[in-house]
């Protein structure tokens, strides 16, 4: 066969394979790797997926990824618009808690995410439920089931009563991985105006001193009270681990007029404040 030929033969070959392979190479993005799958929540048309890092919920702050299943095609919407409404049934009364608006997760197509902190629970991890209100193409759904909560090992949220006669809630969120070392201390404060309704407290202040009941109850240099961020809505300050254990995050709660709402200093008489979070690393 002559050359002239042989080469237009050589380069169809080429470019078909290359296609071939370009096709076949194409990355499949899987959204939710990484995360551990808490519960579906279904009705008749769709499945609200939720996930997070363990695969379950705990008392104290829980971070959720969501996601919504069309159920007749096991697609999942790009477009929704999500609320949510946490509700804890008690024998004689039922009540809310601490919840962030559901958002487009960051990068993702078919992802939302949120926060919510559950305050409290039963023995058994019952008596929580969650509703999902949420729109797609302008039609309304609803969709809601019980879910269980576990109880957290450790106080990462506290729910007391401050001296002006308010109802208040603080919730431990950072760090999720303590280091020996200066963290980032970062805790969320709301106030507890109904039993539905907990807004976000801005420009208190949280004075901080850290223990360690079973090292002679000592404490650690280089740390900072919190105070409120705008950015996030959030409490920060520096919280200085001198070493791995069991430690008592002792905190005192002051108003924007430095009344103190809640806590006392840590004294050879006073081990610990009664306003108080825990970690172990």
């Amino acid at each position: 066969m002559k050359l002239q030929y042989i080469l237009p033969i050589l380069f169809i070959s080429l470019f078909t394979i290359a296609c071939s392979t370009d096709d076949n190479d194409t990355p499949i993005i899987d959204e939710i790797e990484g995360l551990v799958k808490i519960q579906e929540i279904k009705n008749n048309d769709h499945t609200i997926e939720l996930y997070n890092k363990t695969g379950k919920f705990n008392t104290g702050y829980n971070h959720v990824t969501i996601r919504v299943k069309d159920n007749t095609n096991d697609s999942y919407f790009e477009n929704a618009n999500i609320s949510w409404m946490p509700m804890m049934q008690m024998p004689s009364m039922q009540h809310s808690c601490p919840k962030s608006a559901i958002v487009k997760a960051s990068n993702k197509k078919t992802l939302y995410e949120g926060f919510v902190i559950y305050q409290m629970t039963n023995s058994d991890g019952s008596g929580w439920s969650l509703t999902f209100e949420y729109t797609i193409d302008n039609t309304e759904y609803t969709a809601t089931n019980t879910i269980s909560v576990t109880q957290s090992e450790k106080q990462n949220v506290a729910a007391f009563m401050g001296s002006d006669g308010k109802k208040y809630i603080v919730a431990l969120i950072k760090p999720k991985e303590p280091i020996i070392g200066i963290n980032d201390l970062m805790v969320g404060l709301y106030k507890m105006e109904s039993m539905m309704s907990f807004p976000i407290v801005q420009d208190y202040k949280i004075l901080l001193d850290p223990r360690m009941p079973g090292m002679g109850n000592h404490s650690s240099p280089n740390n900072t009270d919190l105070s409120y961020n705008a950015t996030d809505s959030m409490y920060h300050g520096d919280l200085s681990l001198t070493m791995t254990g069991y430690w008592v995050l002792n905190l005192k709660l002051k108003n924007s007029e430095n009344t103190v709402l809640k806590g006392e200093d840590v004294t050879d008489q006073n081990t610990q404040s009664s306003l108080y979070l825990e970690l172990e690393f």
